[in-house]
Formats: structure tokens, C-alpha cells, sequence
């Protein structure tokens, strides 16, 4: 299961960071998008992986703390994901007047050719 997260959030973040590397606007998007799924998945790992656990402890005596979920990185991952959502929206909205107003969906506003 660790090596499973690992890997997709390796994935994730590589993917995201060449394609925010690259020149078209759009392709900016979605890379950025990609890298908030892998931060998401990295702070919902921290919270420890543990099957068919409860995330909140029940009242009174000695409770194993190791057989509970973390809450607290659920309700970050929830948080920034309507978080995200909203950006991305917003850096579409920007991105298409950006490109009503230059003709042009690269990051620079020019088109280059190699």
C-alpha cells in the first residue's frame, strides 16, 4: 500500500512540474492542478495509512493511538481541495481573457518557433 502511494505521488508530482514547465498556458494549468493532487495525497499519507480505521477515538480510559486514523490531514485535504478548485477556476477565467486579449494561449504572450 506504501509503495502504491509512493509511486502515485511521484507520479503526480513529476507530471505536474514538467507540465508546468512548458509553454502553453493550459498545460500550466493542469500541471499546477496535478501537483496540488500530489501535495493532497502527501498530507493524507501523513495522517497514517490504516484500513478500515475510525479517524475520532472514543471517549474515556487508555486508548492505542495506533489504531486510529489522524483527522486533522483528512481535514486538510478537504480544505485544500476546495481551495484548488476555486483556483483553478479562477486561472481559467484569467487564462481565457488573457487569451481574448492576445491572441495567443502561451506563457509569454509570443509564439516561438524552434
Amino acid at each position: 500500500m506504501e509503495l502504491v502511494l509512493s509511486v502515485s505521488i511521484g507520479v503526480l508530482v513529476a507530471s505536474g512540474v514538467w507540465l508546468t514547465l512548458r509553454p502553453r498556458t493550459f498545460q500550466v494549468i493542469i500541471g499546477l492542478c496535478l501537483l496540488s493532487y500530489g501535495v493532497n495525497l502527501f498530507i493524507f499519507a501523513m495522517g497514517r495509512l490504516v484500513e478500515g480505521a475510525a479517524p475520532i477515538m472514543p471517549k474515556g480510559g487508555f486508548v492505542d493511538p495506533d489504531v486510529y486514523a489522524d483527522p486533522v490531514p483528512q481535514a486538510l485535504v478537504l480544505t485544500a481541495i476546495v481551495i484548488s478548485f476555486a483556483t483553478t477556476a479562477l486561472f481559467l477565467v484569467v487564462i481565457m481573457a488573457s487569451r481574448g486579449l492576445t491572441g495567443t494561449d502561451h506563457v509569454d504572450g509570443s509564439e516561438r518557433n524552434p
